[in-house]
């Protein structure tokens, strides 16, 4: 991200069962100046002319200060089993913020990016029955100036967040619902509680959610569009993807259950199915599996993961490239030798994992044993293990010094 300044002032006030919350952000002025490009269609171009005029019209323009501005306001009402909110904001072109961390009354997925270059407008409610909460919420986004085009003409192309002083990427045009089943029989150690996996005592409680993200049916070849990523190469420097990937509508269902069956017992799993998006210029769209399974007893820990059809698990460029495998599995189990925790709280551990992977055409260090007819040496690769498989085991201690 490149250098920037900003203020932000923040007023909020209650009214009885309402609350009302503003907010003001000046940002980006170390930008200003700086040029970018817009592109707009051209009336005059004709497909089927070989002499027509240029798709787009390119136009040149720089950051001022009205890009600088930016304002946001939220309302709240809390009635016991009823809730709801409703807020919307309008960010200048350089106006960044921050991605927004507040939790309001539950555990949505869908929240205000806080990047500069949009306008948007989000609304949901709660609904209590007893243990049960039923939740849906809802996101529209659009940009101010929209993403370059994918096929944009010389002079034009993508911009990006480390050419040019502002990107279309996390707010891209969208328009997003979610639905949010919860089921918590003990809402004193509250579910959506960062550290409830520690907290949590109930002997089952899970939740169930769908997130749907449209990207493509707002206003045709406009809609969802995004400008290029950064990606890095193997010495770390840096390059602006050339393209980026189409809009197509993205899914997801996911479930967390936690049962605390005794002190000395617990399970947590964290599962989740949907599709995906490469970062990058891949256009492939992948529909994926995968979880985790944390089993405690006492001291000793043991966590099962698994992913299918997904991007590695430890590195972005994955996820930037397009990088799958079929088949990923891990298995850690671990003791304590102080008092046993749940989450990410420190302790000292020592523990063992073993990692295995399936590899296809998708996947990095792929090699297959694909040859001609006839042919005495495969095409790609001499190695022969046909599609491939790789794996891993260490061994761990992780020391804990403080108090």
């Amino acid at each position: 991200m490149p250098k920037t300044r900003r203020v932000t002032i923040h007023v909020k006030r209650k009214f009885g069962n309402l609350g009302l919350e503003v907010g003001g952000i000046w940002g980006g002025e170390p930008l200003n100046g700086r040029s970018f490009q817009v592109a707009e269609n051209n009336p005059d171009y004709d497909a089927g002319a070989p002499d027509s005029e240029a798709k787009y019209i390119i136009y040149n323009d720089k950051i001022n200060s009205d890009d600088n501005w930016g304002a946001k306001a939220k309302i709240t009402y809390q009635g016991g089993k009823f809730n709801w909110y409703a807020q919307g904001a309008m960010q200048g072109l350089v106006a960044n913020g921050g991605a927004d961390q507040t939790q309001t009354f539950t555990g949505w997925q869908l929240k205000d990016t806080g990047s500069g270059n949009q306008t948007n407008f989000l609304s949901g409610f709660t609904y209590t029955v007893g243990n049960f909460q039923i939740a849906p919420n809802f996101l529209w986004q659009k940009p101010i100036v929209d993403a370059m085009p994918n096929d944009v003409q010389a002079p034009g192309r993508l911009r990006n967040i480390f050419d040019d002083p502002f990107a279309v990427r996390s707010n891209r045009e969208t328009t997003a619902g979610e639905i949010l089943f919860t089921y918590d029989p003990t809402p004193g150690t509250w579910y959506y509680e960062w550290d409830n996996d520690s907290a949590e005592n109930a002997k089952f409680a899970m939740n169930l959610g769908f997130v749907w993200r449209d990207y493509t049916s707002l206003l045709g070849d406009k809609s969802g569009r995004m400008d290029a990523a950064i990606g890095f190469l193997a010495d770390r420097s840096l390059f602006a993807f050339p393209n980026s990937v189409p809009a197509q509508d993205l899914w997801e269902a996911h479930t967390r259950i936690v049962s605390k069956v005794s002190p000395d017992l617990g399970l947590i799993a964290n599962l989740y199915a949907g599709n995906g998006q490469a970062k990058g210029s891949d256009d492939r769209l992948i529909t994926r599996v995968g979880g985790d399974i944390r089993l405690l007893y006492k001291k000793v820990k043991l966590v099962h993961s698994f992913k299918i059809d997904d991007w590695g698990y430890f590195f972005d460029y994955h996820r930037d490239f397009n990088l799958t495998y079929p088949v990923q599995l891990m298995l850690d189990i671990s003791t304590t030798v102080g008092k046993p925790g749940w989450f990410i709280l420190p302790g000292t551990r020592m523990g063992i994992r073993g990692t295995w992977r399936s590899l296809n055409e998708f996947s990095p260090r792929y090699s297959p044993n694909n040859a001609l007819e006839f042919a005495n040496a495969p095409i790609i690769s001499p190695v022969g293990f046909d599609n491939g498989n790789e794996w891993e085991i260490r061994t761990y201690v992780h020391i804990n010094i403080g108090k």
